[in-house]
């Protein structure tokens, strides 16, 4: 029997973060939860508002 292995969909849901304790947690979809300082997190949202909005100038150059 083979099996097709599934090509990874993006998520459409967005995570929720919250602080518990000093710390930032991000529950994301399908389970997803990661732990980080507040300092990790600043930066990893920075990171995602900038790729985010790189990826909506792609998909609207790709608008005809």
């Amino acid at each position: 029997m083979t099996v097709t292995p599934s090509i990874p969909q993006p998520q459409t849901d967005p995570g929720i973060a919250s602080a518990e304790d000093g710390v930032v947690v991000l529950d994301g979809p399908d389970g997803v939860a990661v732990t980080m300082t507040a300092n990790a997190a600043a930066q990893t949202g920075q990171s995602l508002i900038t790729a985010a909005a790189i990826a909506r100038e792609q998909l609207n150059d790709r608008e005809p």
